[in-house]
């Protein structure tokens, strides 16, 4: 059926909820090109002010996800998936889905690139010599079936209504609205298999979701669009205050990802990632309770099948797992630029955001889609909220291939750190759990 997109922008604009026929003509007719971007661009924004009820988040799902090809899994698979809303220095991904696959479940994991000041999984994974994420849907299968979790980039025919629709929202300033984040996210970990679905929903200055009472409102949608479509969501919700573990930067987060499996310890990586992997155990129902859950995860790092599991992965993927042994044949850069305290005291607040954007000035990330990265560059940044420092102490390093580009950087990113006289506690890292299981 055909509508007036005139009228239906009107409609929601005068907060009147859409029908899924008309939600259904809006943005299928947008995607095959029948409805120009300005007339979009106004329903979104009519959606971004008025919102969307849960009965419109659901069918605006549904229309992602059917608007392209799903993979699905043998239901006897344990398939489970954890998507983080972005954070400076997050690579737990990368250290999280060798532990749960080690403990027997199967995460089939698209992931995505660095946008903005946040870091992408697929290039951090890149920075591997050799690795690869373009695999067809069949390879994908058989990946997660083999090793027990693949990570991969998305491909053109999953949710593509969302594609577009995610492109325009991210010119029209729209992609902060709730309803949409929420159809885009569970359109794509639907379409892409699995049957469960952890979410770090990251809070705080380095995160897109400033403050708890906004992110309990996406918790919300997250739950009741997933209980709506059969698949269990559980919300861990945390703290993005502090860059997480020690370094930040493609290659960078690689290395620590290794000293991480191979038992270093790095308080903030292993909170968070054994609470996200207890997660993922409980709802997969290798077992039944939170203290048996986490001490399995714990086991799976401690005793190395972890390691083992992400070496099988970097293998399966076309990657050299040598570099689990020798760390060198990463991407290295030339520079190391000292960043010093310029204060005694204790650390109050941390600019996160703009600790990200500075990072892409020496090419640690990128502007725009498709703008190439420097996969050595970045930064070690191992101080967080509440850590007394003295003056003249090294507060990070920068590494960069531009001396100038990174002295630049190191000058921004020690004026990101602000330092109080008074004593300041250091802040919770995991603030709650809320699930649908």
């Amino acid at each position: 059926m055909r509508y007036n997109p005139v009228e239906l922008i009107l409609k929601k604009r005068n907060n009147e909820k859409l029908q899924k026929s008309e939600l259904h003509y809006l943005f299928t007719a947008y995607a095959a090109g029948e409805i120009p971007d300005y007339q979009m661009s106004a329903l979104l924004m009519a959606i971004y002010f008025r919102g969307m009820d849960i009965d419109e988040i659901k069918t605006l799902t549904e229309i992602y996800i059917e608007s392209g090809q799903q993979i699905v899994f043998s239901d006897q698979l344990n398939t489970v998936d954890k998507h983080s809303t972005g954070g400076v220095g997050d690579k737990i991904s990368i250290i999280l889905a060798p532990i749960v696959a080690a403990c027997g479940a199967k995460i089939p994991m698209i992931s995505g690139r660095g946008l903005g000041h946040t870091g992408g999984t697929l290039d951090k994974l890149e920075s591997i010599p050799g690795f690869r994420t373009d695999y067809s849907h069949h390879e994908f299968k058989e990946l997660v079936n083999k090793v027990g979790f693949a990570i991969i980039g998305q491909s053109e025919n999953i949710v593509p209504v969302d594609r577009v629709t995610y492109a325009l929202r991210d010119v029209t300033g729209t992609v902060e609205s709730l309803p949409l984040i929420t159809a885009s996210i569970m359109s794509k970990k639907i379409a892409e298999g699995a049957k469960n679905l952890v979410i770090d929903l990251k809070i705080g200055n380095g995160a897109f979701m400033k403050e708890m009472s906004t992110a309990e409102q996406l918790a919300d949608f997250l739950i009741e669009t997933g209980r709506s479509m059969g698949q269990k969501v559980s919300v861990v919700f945390s703290n993005m205050n502090s860059p997480l573990g020690n370094y930040v930067g493609n290659a960078l987060e690689i290395r620590e990802s290794v000293d991480f499996l191979k038992g270093a310890v790095i308080p903030d990586l292993e909170d968070l990632t054994l609470t996200l992997a207890s997660e993922m155990i409980l709802m997969t129902g290798i077992k039944s309770d939170k203290t048996s859950a986490y001490q399995m995860a714990k086991e799976a790092l401690v005793s190395g099948s972890a390691l083992k599991k992400f070496r099988e992965f970097i293998e399966f993927q076309g990657g050299n797992s040598e570099i689990c042994d020798n760390l060198d044949l990463l991407p290295k850069c030339d520079y190391q630029i000292s960043i010093k305290a310029k204060k005694s005291g204790w650390i109050k607040n941390i600019d996160c955001q703009k600790i990200g954007y500075a990072l892409i000035e020496i090419g640690a990330g990128r502007k725009k889609i498709g703008e190439a990265i420097d996969p050595g560059a970045g930064a070690k940044l191992p101080w967080k909220i509440g850590d007394s420092i003295s003056e003249g102490d090294q507060l990070g390093v920068i590494y960069c291939n531009d001396k100038i580009r990174g002295s630049q950087a190191a000058d921004e990113i020690g004026n990101c750190y602000q330092i109080q006289d008074i004593e300041i506690s250091r802040e919770k890292l995991i603030f709650k759990v809320i699930s649908s299981y």
